[in-house]
């Protein structure tokens, strides 16, 4: 009976052993991946240091926008009309809004191109630097680009047209984070034509942009498109977000059938953005795409 008891225990303190090594080599392997998340933002940000021209997309496109958009809206607020203010009021609220799509997006899909830019791809391929510990730092850094560039529409939009965004209320924070996952979205569909058609496909990582924003009805209801645009509009996550915008603006308060809606299609998008991004990447490895970028 000892002997058992002796088993017993050896084998419940192997277990026991063997289960916090296991859990050790887990805490070890997410503070390799941080660790190298965290290298992949410091690479990027000593880019963006040494290049000040990389501040346009940071600095200069978000204060021209909020000038000129900003501008039509006075413009359009001096009308007689009823809702010559209310749709002053959509202009400012969707372009600062609109910012969170962009920078995401361009953060995540200049960040690979950026890559190819400096011949730095091979070196990444044969890194320990898993895809997602790569767009995962890439994502990070941008989020530090987005917070500048929100910072200064909204601060331009206080100071030039005494519009206050903070106080269309804590209804911001999820169509916030709907429009940034819908970013890196179209960040990785993006990514993913770049490494399947190499160098002719990076005017995508600009140009997409301004397929969805007017679909998005960023500026207006989906009842101002062409009647055969609005089903495609409506399929889009950004939609169904901006119309929650428009209902804050409003005053109506949070419209939470809209944002669930948003959701879901952002969900969706995802989902399909990570399965493209993933069938390219294989790709490229197995027909060498490699050589494009060397």
């Amino acid at each position: 009976m000892t002997d058992m008891a002796d088993l017993s225990g050896a084998a419940d303190a192997a277990r026991a052993s063997a289960a916090a090594a296991r859990d050790d080599e887990l805490v070890r392997g997410w503070r390799l991946s941080w660790l190298r998340m965290r290298a992949i933002g410091t690479r990027h940000a000593y880019v963006l240091l040494r290049s000040p021209h990389r501040l346009f997309d940071v600095i200069l496109w978000p204060v021209v926008d909020v000038l000129l958009f900003g501008s039509l809206a006075t413009f359009v607020a001096s009308g007689h009309t009823s809702g010559s203010a209310r749709a002053a009021a959509y202009l400012i609220a969707g372009i600062v809004l609109w910012h969170v799509v962009y920078q995401s997006q361009i953060a995540v899909s200049t960040g690979v191109l950026e890559e190819s830019w400096s011949r730095n791809m091979l070196n990444l391929m044969v890194s320990p630097i898993t895809a997602f510990e790569y767009v995962a730092g890439v994502a990070l850094f941008g989020l530090l680009k987005m917070a500048g560039a929100l910072g200064l529409v909204t601060v331009g939009a206080a100071i030039f047209f005494s519009f206050d965004v903070p106080a269309l209320g804590w209804g911001l924070l999820p169509i916030f984070a709907i429009l940034l996952f819908v970013g890196w979205a179209i960040a990785l569909f993006v990514v993913g034509v770049v490494f399947r058609y190499g160098a002719g496909a990076e005017a995508l990582a600009w140009g997409v942009l301004f397929v969805v924003m007017p679909l998005s009805g960023i500026f207006y209801p989906v009842s101002a498109l062409p009647a055969f645009l609005q089903p495609v509009a409506l399929s889009l996550p950004t939609t169904h977000a901006f119309i929650a915008l428009r209902a804050l603006v409003d005053g109506k308060g949070i419209e939470w059938n809209q944002l669930a809606l948003a959701a879901v299609l952002t969900v969706v998008l995802l989902a399909l953005s990570l399965w493209y991004v993933t069938k390219m990447i294989e790709i490229f490895r197995k027909r060498g795409y490699i050589t494009r970028y060397s």
